[in-house]
C-alpha cells in the first residue's frame, strides 16, 4: 500500500473581516506565518506534498512569502480557485464576486492530488497533534466497495472561539463509535460570558452545549471525494438560484449529504488542543504570544526552516 499523503491548504480567501491578506501576515519570531507552522507540523507527521489553493492574482506574493521557504523540504504545487471555474452550461451571474466556497476550493485541487489527502484552512493554527491524527488515519484507511472512509479532526468548541467577534464553525453530532452523524454550518457563533451561542437571524441566539465538537475545516479524504464534489456542484448551482450572488458551496454540507446517503463513514478524531486563528486584526497579538510561548517551550524552533 502506498502510504504517501498530501496536505491541501485553502488559501484563496482574502480575509474580508480581517481587512487584508491575513494568510501572509507574520506571527512567528523569525517572520513565520501561521501556515508555516501547519506545514512544519505536517512534514513532521509524515505528509510528503503540499498543495496550495490560491487566487491567481496573489501567486507571486505567495511564492515569495512562503513557497520559496518550503520548497526544499516538501513537494509543492499551486492550484487556482477561480470564480469562472463553473460546469458546462453554467455561467458566473452578473454581480457575483465572492468565491464559490470551500467545496469548490477543494474541487480546484483535483488535478494536483494523487494520494489520500488532508484539507486545512490557511489561517488556522491547529497544533501538531492534528497532523499526526490525520496522517495516521489517511495512511491506513482506504475506501471500501460500498463505503467511503473519510475523517475529520474535531475540536471542543470552547477551544475555538475569539474574544473579538463572531466565528463560523461546523457544529457536529458524533455517534458512540466516533463517527460523524451530521454537521451544521453555523456562520455566526459568539461567546456570551461562559456560554456559547449562535444565531441565524441576528435576533434569537441559541445555546451550543459545552464540550460540543466542531469542525475547523480539518478533513481527511480519499480521492473519491473529488468525483462527489464535481457531481454535486451543478446541483448546488441550480438549487441556489434565489441566492446565487452569495450562496457558498460548503465542503461540510457535501460531506453531510454523503453521510445521509449512507455511503460514507466519517471518523471524528478528537483533539483537546487549542485552536488559534486570526479572524480579526485584534486576534493577532494573542496568536503571536501563543506561538512565542511555544517557541520558548521548545515546541518549535526559533526559525522553522533553519534546523
Amino acid at each position: 500500500m502506498n502510504n504517501k499523503t498530501t496536505l491541501v491548504i485553502m488559501a484563496a480567501g482574502m480575509g474580508s473581516r480581517y481587512g487584508g491578506l491575513k494568510q501572509i501576515d507574520p506571527v512567528g519570531p523569525s517572520g513565520e506565518i501561521i501556515m508555516e507552522y501547519s506545514i512544519y507540523d505536517a512534514i513532521k507527521a509524515g505528509f510528503s506534498k503540499v498543495v496550495f489553493i490560491i487566487k491567481k492574482e496573489i501567486e507571486d506574493t505567495f511564492r515569495a512569502v512562503i513557497g520559496k521557504k518550503i520548497e526544499g523540504f516538501v513537494d509543492v504545487e499551486y492550484v487556482y480557485q477561480s470564480i469562472d471555474n463553473v460546469p458546462q452550461g453554467f455561467s458566473v451571474p452578473m454581480g457575483r464576486t465572492k468565491p464559490w466556497g470551500t467545496g469548490h476550493a477543494v474541487l480546484s485541487a483535483k488535478g494536483a492530488v494523487k494520494t489520500p489527502f488532508a484539507v486545512i484552512n490557511a489561517d488556522d493554527f491547529y497544533g501538531a497533534n492534528t497532523y499526526k491524527l490525520l496522517n495516521s488515519f489517511l495512511s491506513s484507511n482506504r475506501d471500501l466497495d460500498n463505503k467511503y472512509k473519510y475523517c475529520m479532526v474535531g475540536f471542543v468548541i470552547e477551544n475555538t472561539l475569539t474574544e473579538n467577534g463572531h466565528v463560523a464553525r461546523g457544529v457536529c453530532n458524533v455517534d458512540k463509535v466516533g463517527n460523524l452523524i451530521d454537521i451544521h454550518e453555523r456562520t455566526k457563533i459568539m461567546k456570551f460570558g461562559d456560554e456559547t451561542k449562535y444565531t441565524e437571524d441576528d435576533k434569537s441566539w441559541i445555546v451550543i452545549p459545552q464540550g460540543c465538537i466542531v469542525s475547523m475545516n480539518t478533513w481527511g479524504f480519499n480521492q473519491s471525494v473529488f468525483n462527489e464534489l464535481e457531481e454535486k456542484f451543478p446541483i448546488f448551482l441550480k438549487d441556489s438560484k434565489e441566492n446565487i450572488l452569495k450562496a457558498e458551496y460548503f465542503l461540510p454540507t457535501v460531506v453531510d449529504g454523503l453521510i445521509k446517503a449512507g455511503n460514507t463513514d466519517v471518523r471524528v478524531l478528537s483533539t483537546l488542543d487549542k485552536w488559534y486563528g486570526v479572524t480579526y486584526q485584534e486576534d493577532k497579538p494573542v496568536v503571536k504570544k501563543a506561538i512565542g510561548d511555544m517557541v520558548q517551550s521548545q515546541i518549535y524552533p526559533q526559525n522553522l526552516w533553519e534546523e
